[in-house]
């Protein structure tokens, strides 16, 4: 499945449009990570743990973009925007949003 975040793919034509899909993933970090998380980040280094959950959230929106896109008969998703919000009380669960327009290209 080819997906981008440009409008159209370069060499291609879109032979139908089948509408603008969403995946979503939304992960809580557990207390001990926090904690080591907010340690680390006291002494100036990277949360390798946030990042962690970062790129499996992320991770998880995109394959349920490509999942969607293949359901209703799609070879491509394209002008793909990610977007990242936190959520919940003390904001300890991380949302992260792909959304597309998903089309069959020849």
């Amino acid at each position: 499945m080819l997906m981008t975040t440009t409008q159209s793919v370069e060499g291609k034509r879109v032979l139908r449009y089948h509408g603008v899909i969403a995946g979503e993933a939304i992960l809580g970090a557990n207390l001990f990570k926090d904690m080591f998380a907010g340690i680390r980040d006291m002494v100036g280094g990277r949360s390798g743990t946030y990042e962690k959950e970062l790129e499996r959230a992320r991770t998880i929106a995109m394959q349920e973009l490509e999942d969607k896109a293949r359901e209703i008969g799609a070879n491509a998703v394209i002008g793909i925007d990610i977007d990242y919000e936190v959520l919940g009380k003390d904001n300890g669960m991380l949302m992260v949003s792909a959304s597309g327009t998903a089309v069959t290209i020849g």
